[in-house]
């Protein structure tokens, strides 16, 4: 899949589930999208987009060397990609103000991470995997899904599942 369509698809997916829920009321959906404006939320959301994505991409692709290795390895990444160039504005200029501009930075991390991810599976397409790395990628993956799942339901106190409106 080309990176202009991936990402494309990759965005969309993240914006149908980042109001998902809010639109249905489904509960099913809270483990797929956000229920409120936390990181947690952005980020299981980018895990769930870029996995469907990925998903969607292997019906189109011919060449599917090591095709599951390197999306599996990104998708597990793209959280924290997410979540670490959201908070560049935030260490270079401080709190956001003015909403245009944060909804505009928003969609710019998911495109980034995007991005990012993408470059993470084309260098990994042309290596030789190792069934050691292909163990870490597996549990990479089952450890966010749990953790994603887990948490859809009940929250720990920690600092990055709050909804930071509720500060």
């Amino acid at each position: 899949m080309r990176l202009f369509l991936k990402i494309l698809i990759y965005t969309a997916l993240f914006s149908v589930l980042h109001f998902g829920y809010e639109l249905t009321g489904w509960d099913f959906l809270k483990i797929f999208c956000g229920t409120d404006e936390s990181v947690f939320e952005h980020i299981k959301m980018g895990f769930w987009a870029y996995l469907f994505t990925s998903i969607i991409e292997f019906f189109t692709l011919k060449n599917k060397r090591n095709f599951w290795s390197s999306r599996l390895f990104s998708t597990s990444l793209v959280p924290w990609f997410v979540a670490i160039v959201w908070y560049m504005v935030a260490a270079i200029f401080g709190k956001v103000e003015v909403v245009w501009i944060e909804l505009t930075w928003a969609f710019a991390v998911v495109i980034i991470s995007g991005l990012f991810a993408k470059v993470v599976e084309r260098e990994l397409e042309t290596l030789k995997i190792s069934r050691a790395f292909k163990t870490v990628i597996a549990v990479l993956v089952v450890v966010s899904v749990i953790f994603f799942v887990r948490f859809s339901f009940a929250k720990p106190w920690i600092d990055v599942f709050v909804d930071p409106y509720t500060l």
